[in-house]
């Protein structure tokens, strides 16, 4: 028996005979759900917008019936979709894991007696949203001029003494302190003890809610010039 091609207003073109294969195959149903559920939609708000009963719509998002195309690209206009997108492959959920044995320790950026060195821990990640880093901060070695960059900036003190500049204000931090700050305002840090201190480090692009003070460190009269942690382009 011949098939017949059934057009769709996206301008895909689908046999109709393997339409009901390809649209389980998809998972039609699990899609739709995770469109309605981050939308915050009920089954009887979609049907008022599809024209679609709420009983039916449960069934198909269950896969225990298989919708038209007519019907799918009604549910597909409600958000803003077009067939493509139940059809195009699922996108991979992003994992990476960074092994510590190949990760690269790099020494502070043109600094002839480097303050610091550095790992990144994100370099694998496409399109990251942060920039996570380990440093290692060398004592009686001071680094650049205060520095800034547009967003906020994370830092753990995983060993050591450090001492962070914000602003006007310097801060003395002890290890297992934590200090989360707009790094829009110039800031500098160092290493103040006999020992080298390390720390986590994280850099993000968007900026914070509010400016907050910072608390529980202990404020220092003089504080060394700080280093600046490389951010990713």
């Amino acid at each position: 028996m011949a098939t017949r091609a059934l057009p769709d207003t996206t301008g895909i073109q689908i046999e109709s005979e393997d339409a009901e294969a390809f649209i389980t195959e998809k998972r039609i149903g699990e899609r739709i759900k995770a469109l309605r559920l981050k939308k915050s939609m009920g089954l009887v708000e979609l049907g008022r917008h599809t024209g679609l009963s709420a009983s039916f719509l449960s069934q198909l998002e269950t896969g225990r019936v298989v919708p038209t195309l007519r019907n799918l690209a009604r549910i597909a206009m409600v958000f803003s979709k077009d067939l493509n997108y139940f059809f195009e492959p699922e996108p991979r959920t992003l994992f990476r894991i960074h092994r510590g044995k190949e990760r690269v320790r790099l020494p502070q950026t043109g600094a002839d007696q480097p303050a610091y060195y550095f790992e990144s821990l994100g370099y694998m990640v496409p399109d990251r949203a942060l920039d996570p880093y380990f440093a290692e901060f060398l004592p009686g070695v001071h680094g650049g001029k205060a520095h800034q960059h547009s967003g906020c900036e994370f830092l753990y003190l995983l060993k050591g003494t450090m001492a962070i500049q914000h602003g006007a204000e310097s801060y003395q931090m002890e290890q297992g302190d934590a200090v989360y700050f707009d790094s829009n305002v110039p800031h500098s840090y160092g290493c103040v003890g006999v020992n080298s201190a390390s720390a986590l480090i994280v850099t993000m692009a968007s900026g914070p809610l509010q400016h907050l003070p910072i608390r529980n460190i202990k404020p220092r009269s003089e504080v060394p010039t700080g280093t600046d942690i490389p951010r990713a382009s």
